[in-house]
């Protein structure tokens, strides 16, 4: 597994990036192998079992990261970035339009 921003922030990364990786591996089967009408329920199961599960640990990891950037003076330059290239919602082809 990669380091994070700042060597405080790695035991956090690995805990979360583990929990992620045991969610996901769960997450795709059940999903994708649903009947069409059942797989917006099971996503949302899904990601309940995430919330549960990985979370309080994504939002620790989180927390520290923000941190380190703030430390490292790299605050300015990431809000520069996004108010350059700002992230924009995913276009979908009208078969798969969400509402």
């Amino acid at each position: 597994m990669a380091e994070s921003l700042s060597p405080s922030c790695t035991p956090l990364k690995h805990a979360y990036d583990a929990c992620f990786n045991a969610w996901f591996e769960g997450y795709l089967e059940p999903v994708v192998a649903s009947a069409p009408a059942l797989r917006e329920r099971r996503a949302r199961e899904k990601a309940d079992e995430y919330e549960a599960r990985c979370g309080a640990l994504w939002k620790n990891y989180r927390e520290c990261v923000q941190k380190a950037v703030a430390e490292k003076g790299l605050s300015s330059m990431l809000e520069q970035a996004r108010k350059d290239k700002p992230l924009v919602e995913p276009s979908y082809p009208d078969s798969e339009k969400k509402d």
